[in-house]
């Protein structure tokens, strides 16, 4: 499906809803972030409203990380404050007010609190995260939380090459790029792709 035809069966199933939550899931590397955009994009230019919220605002921070022994495993579904994400989308659900929501820095690696808000006239909110549709405790309290669901599977060859790809563009020696990418990145895409909820869609790349 390309964008245009995403973008009308995601107005045709909201109807006359005042607030609509679609969840984009799919392993790291899949191309979600790069779909909720050009989706919400899409959508505005349809005349509607969306936002994108992106789960990457959830991380725990490195300090946390570093005491539970997780910081190599930072983006596994145990680095993630999966309460407080739950908090966020019930707020989103209820639209009773602005929602202020996180936005990960990438660039400095941490989250930064109640930095971009969810006004209440917004009426599609694009959820991207990888962890979604994870058939596991915590992650199943999710299972009721979209009116739709799109998973994106490109297949496992794919994601290593472009998983592996992307430390190379990180500045990142082959050594240390196949470590970070084979060590944890993938690790955690076999584990989304092996043990998935069912979506409403599955499209194979974007």
């Amino acid at each position: 499906m390309n964008v245009e035809s995403l973008r009308d069966e995601i107005l045709k199933r909201a109807g006359d809803a005042g607030r609509f939550i679609v969840a984009i899931a799919g392993p790291p590397g899949a191309g979600k972030s790069t779909l909720s955009g050009t989706l919400s994009e899409a959508i505005v230019k349809a005349g509607e409203s969306a936002e994108v919220l992106p789960m990457d605002g959830f991380h725990m921070d490195n300090v946390v990380l570093e005491q539970k022994g997780l910081l190599a495993r930072k983006g596994a579904p145990e680095t993630f404050d999966i309460r407080s994400f739950l908090s966020t989308l019930a707020a989103v659900r209820a639209n009773n007010g602005e929602v202020l929501v996180p936005v990960f820095d990438r660039s400095r690696e941490l989250a930064i609190a109640s930095a971009r808000a969810i006004p209440p006239e917004t009426r599609i909110v694009l959820v991207e995260g990888n962890y979604l549709l994870l058939d596991e405790v915590p992650w199943r309290e999710l299972d009721t939380a979209f009116d739709f669901s799109i998973l994106i599977d490109p297949g496992i060859e794919v994601l290593e090459r472009r998983l592996l790809q992307r430390w190379y563009d990180h500045g990142y020696d082959e050594e240390t790029a196949r470590k970070k990418a084979f060590g944890n990145d993938i690790p955690n895409a076999r584990r989304v792709l092996g043990n998935c909820r069912p979506s409403d869609l599955v499209i194979t790349d974007f």
